[in-house]
C-alpha cells in the first residue's frame, strides 16, 4: 500500500471539512441534489487517489513502462512553465490511477432545430455547454433522459479536466494510453485553463486552451529538435474539422428558416448525409482511403455530436494571430487574452472574428 505523500494527506483532512460545506453552496437553489453530490463524491475521489509522480518513478514495483512514461511527462511539465509561462504549481507532478479509460462523462444536449448548447452553470467554473458525470452509466441515464424530451443527445469521455488551479490537478491513468508527445499536449491545454479562464464562454476558453496546446507542441518539439509536425494526420484532422464547421453552419442557416417539423426533419438528414457525402469524397480522394474517422462520421447523427467541434476550435485562428502579433512573446499574449477576456461579449467576439480575419488576409 503506498502511503500518501504528508502535504496530500493534509490536504484529504481540509478537504473532509470543506466539501460538505462547498456541497450546500452548490445545491444553494438547485433541484439536482444527486447530480451535485457526483460531483463532489467524484472530485474528492480524485483528489485523494494523487500521489508524486517522483514517487511512482522511484518505485523499481511499479510498471516500468508507466515510470519511464511520466519521467517524459515531467520534462514536458518544466517545459510548460519555464518556456510557455504556464502555471508553475504541483498540477501534473502528481499521479492518480483512477481505474478508468475516461475520468468524466460528458453529456451534450441541444433542442431538436438548434446547435445552441443547453449550459449549465456552477459557481466556480460559469456556465458551460455540457454535464459531466464521474459514472458513465450516469451519463447514460441522464442522456436517455433528455432523449425522451426530444432533445439530441450525445456522450464524450474526457481523459482529463483541470480545477482551474483551486487544486493540484493530477496526470491521470486516463491519459496514458497515448505517446508522450500527446501526454505533454494535454499537460499544455489544461494547464492554459489554469492560466486564464473566463466565466460563461467555453467557446473562448476551450479555443485558447487549444491554441496554447498547439502552439506550445509546435515549441516543445523544436526545442528537442524535432522537425515540425506536418504529417498527415495533422492535416486530415484539420480537414475533417472544417467539414464538420462547414455543416455547422449550413445547419444554422436552416433552422432559422421557417419551416413545419417534418420538413425540417427532412432537411436537417438531407445536411448530415451530405457531410458524410463529402467526407467520403475527401477521404477516396486525397487520403489514400485512410478510414480513421468512418467510425465517427458513419454513427448516428445528430446536432449535440457537432458541438465539441465549434466549442474547440471556433477562435484557434484568432489567437494564433494575435500570438503573431505579440512577436511570439508568451507573456504579452496573455495579457492581451486577459483584455480580449475581460471585454462584454458582444465586444469580445468581434474582436476574436477580427483577428481571425487577419489571419486569413495574412495580415
Amino acid at each position: 500500500m503506498i502511503r500518501p505523500h504528508p502535504s496530500l494527506g493534509l490536504l484529504d483532512r481540509v478537504l473532509r471539512i470543506l466539501f460538505p460545506a462547498a456541497l450546500l453552496l452548490l445545491l444553494n437553489g438547485c433541484s439536482s441534489i444527486s447530480y451535485y453530490s457526483q460531483l463532489a463524491s467524484g472530485q474528492l475521489q480524485l483528489l485523494r487517489a494523487r500521489e508524486p509522480v517522483s514517487t511512482v518513478i522511484a518505485d523499481p514495483h511499479r510498471d516500468q513502462k508507466l515510470r519511464m512514461h511520466l519521467a517524459q511527462s515531467q520534462k514536458a511539465r518544466t517545459f510548460a512553465s519555464q518556456q510557455l509561462h504556464l502555471p508553475d504549481n504541483q498540477s501534473y507532478r502528481l499521479y492518480a490511477d483512477i481505474g478508468r479509460p475516461y475520468v468524466v462523462w460528458n453529456v451534450f444536449v441541444t433542442p431538436e432545430f438548434s446547435l445552441k448548447p443547453q449550459n449549465h452553470c456552477f459557481p466556480i467554473a460559469g456556465c458551460v455547454a455540457y454535464r459531466g458525470y464521474y459514472s458513465q452509466s450516469a451519463a447514460r441515464g441522464e442522456a436517455a433522459l433528455q432523449r425522451l424530451q426530444g432533445m439530441d443527445v450525445t456522450i464524450g469521455g474526457v481523459e482529463a479536466y483541470s480545477t482551474l488551479g483551486w487544486f493540484n490537478d493530477p496526470i491521470m491513468s486516463s491519459m496514458m494510453g497515448w505517446g508522450d508527445e500527446r501526454l505533454a499536449t494535454l499537460i499544455f491545454h489544461e494547464l492554459a485553463h489554469q492560466r486564464i479562464y473566463v466565466k460563461d464562454d467555453t467557446e473562448f476558453n476551450e479555443s485558447f486552451a487549444t491554441f496554447v496546446e498547439q502552439e506550445g507542441t509546435r515549441q516543445w518539439r523544436a526545442w528537442r529538435n524535432l522537425p515540425p509536425d506536418t504529417g498527415k494526420q495533422v492535416q486530415q484532422r484539420d480537414q475533417f474539422i472544417q467539414l464538420v464547421l462547414d455543416a455547422r453552419t449550413r445547419l444554422e442557416k436552416l433552422y432559422a428558416l421557417p419551416l413545419p417539423p417534418e420538413q425540417m426533419r427532412q432537411r436537417k438528414a438531407a445536411e448530415f448525409e451530405r457531410l458524410r457525402g463529402e467526407y467520403r469524397q475527401l477521404r477516396d480522394s486525397q487520403w489514400a482511403s485512410d478510414k480513421r474517422y468512418d467510425a465517427w462520421i458513419n454513427a448516428p447523427m445528430n446536432n449535440a455530436r457537432l458541438l465539441p467541434f465549434g466549442l474547440y476550435d471556433q477562435w484557434a485562428p484568432a489567437f494564433a494571430a494575435l500570438f503573431k502579433q505579440m512577436g511570439g512573446d508568451w507573456v504579452k499574449f496573455y495579457v492581451e487574452v486577459e483584455r480580449l477576456g475581460a471585454l462584454p461579449v458582444e465586444q469580445r467576439k468581434t474582436a476574436l472574428k477580427a483577428l481571425a480575419e487577419s489571419k486569413s488576409f495574412g495580415a
